[in-house]
């Protein structure tokens, strides 16, 4: 076929399809089922070959010259939509409802597919692997027929994420188990139940991680692309065709889960990793990449209609029928009978009925059915009587579920009110109208009188939003419980927590690497606010401000092995992330004042605010934490995120200008160029040193002050510095239950005493030696009350440590004396009492000081605490007197 030709029809058929979406909308039909009735009219227009006008004719010769092959529609199109659709889905809902999707995606395929194979090998005469094969074709549902009707006719979005996840995913498991169908009949290998879970699971495992690992390389390949848009969105097409065909043809599985993953990771990740504005360019150019492949794809499988579905007879008819209905009771099955199963095992959320309704109705399948079928045909070692029929089957199935399901799911999900607002949302769009309505109204009247427009045009224009405002039965929603409106007020100021984090990202105010935890932890909060209320909100802020799984790794690592450099990391990084968090919840705070009041009323929007203050409360209280313990990294981190905000907005004022017309092109150029040069800095981070070495450590504690180096270097030798996190208990033993002794080198520790009371210990004082000494102990729990870091001793080390420094001896003999006089009144207080929980302090007169395990010569003043903790960590209110023991010095 001449070039000429190829591009003449490519470009006609690309013509035709513009056209379509506005048709479709016209005539109320889905686009995906349009396509395939103009596909189905051009193949019977290109087959009879009756037509010879000029340029008719021509495009429909250049149209009869297309070569089109299953290769055509997997390796050509598939990969686009693949990424495309996966792209643009929200991973967090999709591990929510990980195990309905991959139940549908897995199980529903397996059971379609042998039920289809059981029951027409029945009732076809066809062998049992013919019919196994074709249960494999019919049983993936097409991700461009599910994702574009169920976004047309306006499903729900977590309907619609059920849907598109399996429709992503079984594409998968019916292509495994089409291969080895392939195999069987062609006798390349015999039907094995082993061979098939083995090929599958090898397949799917394999297949995803390549995936992911194709997709974090893109996204770091970002980086060196960045202010390059046209370059990072031309990677992400390179990235879904390499993903698929290396995935394919050198690995030899999975190309479908490779792309879905790899799109899944890019869309997720990719949004910090590039720039914002980037990445809004890089969703709208994917857009327009689907709906090329979509149109495409759709049109050109159709038209292959009236090929595979010639000298179709009765008896082919009829079991067609029953594929359709066997197919419809497998799915129904599935939808209806193990979904409902995970619920009760808590494997996953509820799925309500008329979402399993839809689900089970709307399994539409498409062109990758059609691709399959196409390439049964292409395989000459199989007969062709099983050719035809495998083909004919596939072709009038996916007709019939595009025109009897594809046409009647929007009826279907009105009926079931699944399209309606719920009430919460219809109550805050009747008070978000009103609130645009009386703003909008305000504007133009005060507009009409400066144009002086005439009395009549105003009239008419008022009447217009009186009509607005009259068609809303209840311009408030009182009608909604007040648990309900807090529940929709924090869910909208965790959405817009969100649009902050991200407007920060894209004024560069924050590195990717915070903003990727900060967007999600926000996007975590709006899921709460949703699905539990304020309670659940309240879970997830404290779930917020906790450490994350990553620094608790990197603490035990120094914990155990006195790695420090990946701690370091993770404390940097949440100095940044709090910092952030403080300036965009304070931003919070104003939007509650003068945005959310309007919307749902003074009361809630006074709840929100409180909420909101006590959140940043907490905040603050860990940040001070922190820059108590670091001052100068802190010092550092404020001093950059000011310098971020000027950078900002000097760039902004020149975009100002440009827009205005104050300066060329060329100049602005010039000066964002200078710009970059004069806050180059900023991209440059310094390292936050954790100073956790033995030796450095020793020499903080004044009772070691006045040894010389090698003494200090053999008492580091013993000891093992930890770094303790506020509130954390401080252990008393090791891990193999021997007790251990600890002296605090900086910080604060607070000790609770047989009593109930609480003492505080500071930089300096030791723990733990009467235990050793003795069988006693004056301490029920220590906790941190900061960043402290410890000096431990263990019970094997302490005997060395008594032995070799006299001094320390000394010392060590001295505290327990006076810890011992402090026990010993106590008991005697306990017995006079029978009772544990207080003392008058003139009954303790010798007691004060005893704890304290510096002499008065060393006290140098109240122990100094590294900072307050926050509210949902810090240790409860002191119960009772403390008289007994106190931690002056």
């Amino acid at each position: 076929m001449e070039i000429q030709y190829f591009v003449f029809g490519l470009a006609g058929l690309l013509t035709i399809a513009c056209f379509m979406p506005s048709l479709a909308s016209r005539l109320g039909l889905p686009h995906t089922v349009m396509l395939a009735i103009l596909g189905g009219a051009l193949g019977l227009i290109v087959q009879a070959n009756g037509v010879h006008l000029p340029f008719i004719g021509d495009f429909l010769h250049a149209l009869h010259g297309f070569t089109i092959s299953s290769q055509t529609f997997l390796i050509v199109f598939l990969p686009i939509l693949l990424f495309e659709t996966s792209m643009a889905m929200n991973v967090r809902r999709i591990m929510v409802d990980i195990s309905p999707i991959l139940t549908m995606a897995i199980v529903a395929v397996l059971v379609c597919t042998v039920s289809v194979g059981l029951i027409m090998a029945e009732f076809s005469g066809y062998s049992l692997a013919v019919c196994l094969l074709l249960g494999a074709i019919v049983a993936t549902t097409d991700p461009v027929a599910v994702v574009g009707i169920f976004r047309e006719v306006g499903a729900p979005k977590r309907l619609t994420t059920l849907v598109e996840g399996e429709s992503l995913l079984n594409d998968a498991a019916a292509i495994a188990l089409y291969t080895v169908f392939i195999s069987v009949i062609t006798r390349e290998a015999p039907l094995s139940i082993e061979s098939i879970a083995s090929h599958f699971l090898y397949s799917f495992l394999i297949g995803g991680a390549i995936g992911f690992v194709f997709g974090h390389i893109t996204c770091r390949l970002f980086h060196y692309m960045r202010g390059w848009p046209t370059a990072e969105i031309s990677l992400t097409i390179c990235t879904a065709y390499l993903t698929f065909f290396i995935s394919e043809h050198y690995f030899h599985v999975s190309g479908v889960v490779a792309t879905v993953v790899a799109g899944l990771v890019v869309g997720s990740a990719g949004r910090t990793r590039m720039s914002p504005s980037t990445f809004e360019q890089l969703g709208h150019s994917w857009e327009q990449f689907g709906f090329w492949a979509n149109s495409l794809i759709f049109i050109l499988a159709a038209m292959l209609i009236p090929r595979l579905v010639v000298d179709l007879d009765f008896k082919q008819g009829l079991l067609i029928v029953l594929l359709f209905i066997t197919t419809l009771a497998a799915r129904a099955v599935v939808v209806f009978g193990v979904i409902p199963l995970l619920s009760l095992l808590k494997m996953s959320t509820y799925v309500s009925r008329p979402f399993r309704a839809v689900m089970c109705w709307g399994g539409l399948r498409g062109a990758i059915s059609l691709a399959l079928a196409l390439a049964v045909t292409e395989q000459t070692a199989i007969p062709e009587d099983v050719r035809h029929f495998v083909a004919a089957a596939t072709t009038c199935y996916v007709l019939s579920t595009l025109l009897i399901n594809g046409l009647t799911l929007r009826p279907l999900i009105s009926r079931l009110g699944l399209d309606q607002l719920s009430p919460v949302e219809q109550g805050l769009r009747n008070q978000a109208l009103v609130v645009a309505l009386d703003d909008v109204k305000e504007q133009t009247d005060e507009l009409a009188g400066l144009l002086k427009v005439e009395t009549t045009a105003k009239q008419q224009v008022d009447a217009i939003f009186e009509k607005g405002m009259a068609a809303i039965q209840q311009d408030k929603t009182d009608y909604l419980s007040k648990a309900d409106r807090l529940s929709v007020a924090l869910a909208i100021i965790s959405n817009r927590e969100e649009e902050l984090f991200f407007d920060s990202l894209k004024k560069q105010l924050i590195p990717w690497q915070a903003a990727q935890t900060l967007l999600s932890n926000a996007e975590n909060l709006g899921d709460a606010a949703r699905a539990g209320g304020a309670r659940a909100y309240a879970r997830a802020l404290r779930k917020d401000i906790r450490y994350t799984p990553s620094f608790k790794i990197a603490l035990r690592l120094q914990t155990n092995f006195n790695f420090n450099p990946w701690l370091a990391h993770e404390l940097s990084q949440r100095i940044i992330k709090l910092i952030s968090k403080h300036s965009v919840v304070s931003q919070l705070v104003r939007f509650c004042k003068d945005d959310l009041k309007r919307l749902l009323g003074e009361e809630i929007a006074g709840k929100a605010e409180r909420i909101l203050v006590a959140r940043l409360h907490t905040i603050d209280n860990a940040l001070s934490a922190l820059n108590l313990t670091y001052p100068v990294y802190a010092h550092w981190t404020q001093e950059d995120y000011l310098a971020r905000i000027a950078r900002s907005l000097e760039v902004t004022r020149y975009n100002e200008m440009l827009e205005q017309s104050l300066i060329t092109k060329e100049v602005y150029k010039d000066l964002i160029a200078q710009v970059n040069m004069r806050w180059e800095s900023l991209f440059r981070h310094p390292s936050l040193d954790v100073s956790l070495s033995a030796k450095e450590l020793v020499k903080r504690v004044p009772l070691f002050q006045d040894m010389d180096d090698t003494a200090l270097t053999r008492l580091s030798k013993l000891l093992r510095p930890r770094l303790m996190l506020p509130n954390q208990t401080v252990p008393q033993t090791d891990r193999y239950g021997h007790k251990v002794m600890f002296f605090v080198a900086s910080g604060a520790v607070t000790i609770t005493l047989p009593d109930s009371s609480r003492v505080e210990l500071g930089s300096g004082e030791m723990l733990g030696e009467l235990s050793m000494l003795t069988d006693k102990s004056l301490t029920q729990s220590v906790r941190s009350m900061g960043y402290s870091k410890l000096l431990f001793l263990q019970a094997r080390d302490f005997q060395a440590l008594m032995t070799k420094f006299p001094h320390i001896k000394e010392k060590i003999d001295q505290v327990v004396k006076q810890r011992l006089r402090a026990l010993e009144v106590w008991e005697q207080y306990a017995a006079k009492t029978g009772a544990s929980n207080g003392v008058d302090e003139s009954e303790t007169a010798a007691a004060p000081g005893d704890i304290s395990s510096r002499s008065e010569s060393e006290a140098h003043g109240p122990v100094q605490l590294v900072g307050p903790l926050p509210p949902d960590t810090e240790p409860e209110p002191e119960s009772g007197p403390t008289s007994i023991i106190t931690a002056q010095n």
